[in-house]
């Protein structure tokens, strides 16, 4: 088969041809048709986000496609079903092995790059609003990041859920949208100070936060937390070294919460896997909550791709189809 690899040295990328999987007793193997892209796919390139061990050493947390190969143990599925699934790595790639267990099976009615654009973002938004931050019917989040791929999931899984949604997005149309997904609020961070305008909409306070700023963020997300609130910081774009006022966190009985979902075990995937199934999913069969696709290149464009997520250019996902 064929493989984004990625020269340690320059850097660079190219679509070459490397071993087949193969299915472990527990495992399929996927003829993958899309794969998209995540921002961990930009950190590994630079060597700075390392695949976990046992994984194949290809880019790509996602994948959707058609079983060519079953394991001898699974029971449930059969070659030529459509599915998707969360990886942890060999998304870039025209095969990958997957857990059966964390199959998704793909409705007729879907493409392929549909498909692919759910498990990373969605189950990430999930983990990290729901289960990790205990959002609940009523209360006030906040998403920063919010016309990215976790953000647009996140909105609309919030929303449906019965909070009160703010964002913050650097780009007037990336607010529009947000909106249109359903956010209550939306504030432009390169315009001013987040902090005062959170405030200004949210005299209370917020709930809950989901951060991707982290460091630069730490000290204004504190301060708009309400009793009680949570902090879920799950990436480090502003840094990874903050001081934090360990007065405030005590006396407002703060949680900041640190989550990553890719080193995970299998067992604790699996487990967020059968919660979102039950969950979640139901809401992406029937149309409630959509997958937002902002554009979709084939697999050898892969460069590009990132380019694109690296400029922030983005609203939603990034798609690379692998097959026509």
């Amino acid at each position: 088969m064929k493989a984004i690899c990625v020269d340690p040295e320059t850097l660079k990328i190219d679509w070459l041809d490397v071993s087949d999987p193969t299915a472990s007793p527990n495992e399929v193997v996927i003829d993958i048709h899309a794969t998209a892209v995540n921002r961990a796919d930009l950190l590994q390139r630079t060597g700075n986000y390392p695949p976990p061990p046992d994984s194949p050493p290809y880019m790509g947390l996602e994948a959707s496609g058609v079983i060519s190969e079953i394991g001898k143990d699974v029971t449930d599925w059969q070659i030529g079903d459509r599915v998707c699934t969360l990886l942890s790595g060999g998304g870039y790639a025209e095969r990958v092995a997957s857990p059966a267990s964390m199959l998704i099976r793909v409705p007729d009615n879907w493409d392929f790059e549909k498909a692919a654009a759910v498990p990373e973002v969605f189950y990430t938004a999930f983990l990290n609003l729901f289960i990790e931050g205990g959002l609940t019917k009523g209360e006030t989040v906040l998403i920063h990041g919010g016309a990215s791929g976790v953000g647009t999931a996140a909105i609309q899984m919030a929303k449906k859920a019965g909070c009160h949604v703010l964002v913050t997005a650097g780009r007037a149309d990336k607010i529009k949208f947000c909106k249109e997904l359903g956010a209550d609020v939306g504030v432009n961070y390169k315009e001013g100070n987040f902090e005062t305008a959170i405030r200004e909409n949210a005299p209370d306070g917020v709930d809950v936060i989901l951060d991707i700023a982290a460091a630069d963020y730490l000290k204004p997300n504190m301060n708009v937390l309400k009793t009680s609130g949570r902090l879920v910081i799950i990436a480090l774009l502003t840094g990874a070294k903050a001081e934090i006022n360990l007065s405030i966190l005590m006396r407002k009985r703060l949680r900041v919460i640190g989550s990553v979902l890719r080193p995970r075990s299998l067992k604790e995937k699996v487990d967020l896997h059968d919660r979102f199934a039950d969950k979640i999913w139901p809401d992406l069969i029937s149309g409630a909550i959509n997958p937002i696709i902002y554009k979709t290149l084939p697999i050898q464009d892969a460069d590009a791709a990132h380019g694109i997520l690296e400029a922030n250019e983005n609203i939603g996902k990034v798609i690379l189809k692998v097959r026509v």
